[in-house]
């Protein structure tokens, strides 16, 4: 580490960055079973937002898994390492006055308390996708339940490696009976006061 000297205080503020984009960037991290909704949420949302005129970027658990995270398996280390590696592109972002949307199962507080560490506890926002486990076996639109049901899947959250639901998450957006639109609204009415 000693040929290491990071810049960045020679670089420009986080201020200067959100007084351009005339926001305040903030960390929300959806979390929540596989199939609960956090990624068409996650879509809906940022599109209702940069209607408003905000900048944002989401990070999606697949997208990133097929890049900066494709080296990573489903273990419970692989899983740690690729919360640490996004929530510090997660900092990267809201250093540069963006609000970040992550969308990540991040299945244990553990493991969620290591991004809000990384991001900040005054930038990360926790929003539960509180979706019922049968709901998102119904919903299966990637066929993973199935194929964790039948042993072909290994380390499956819900299935054969546990989810921890968040105690006092910032936001618990419960989606059960409710449609897509229902959930978003509700999602944006909260996220409009924090930014």
């Amino acid at each position: 580490m000693e040929n290491i000297h990071p810049i960045f205080d020679q670089l420009l503020s986080r201020e200067e960055q959100e007084k351009l984009l005339n926001q305040k960037s903030k960390v929300f991290w959806f979390t929540g079973l596989s199939g609960s909704g956090k990624s068409t949420l996650a879509k809906g949302v940022e599109k209702e937002l940069h209607k408003c005129g905000f900048c944002v970027k989401v990070l999606d658990g697949d997208n990133v898994r097929s890049g900066i995270c494709n080296n990573l398996d489903f273990t419970l280390a692989g899983r740690q390492e690729n919360i640490r590696r996004i929530a510090e592109v997660a900092k990267l972002f809201i250093d540069t006055g963006i609000i970040v949307i992550c969308s990540f199962v991040s299945p244990t507080t553990a493991v969620r308390n290591t991004a809000k560490q990384i991001i900040g506890e005054d930038d990360f926002y926790e929003v539960f996708i509180d979706t019922p486990l049968e709901i998102c076996e119904q919903r299966d639109v990637k066929g993973l339940y199935k194929k964790a049901r039948a042993g072909l899947i290994q380390d499956f959250t819900g299935i054969s490696s546990p989810f921890e639901e968040p105690i006092k998450p910032k936001l618990r957006i419960k989606t059960k009976n409710r449609s897509i639109e229902e959930s978003t609204d509700e999602i944006l009415q909260k996220l409009l006061t924090f930014i």
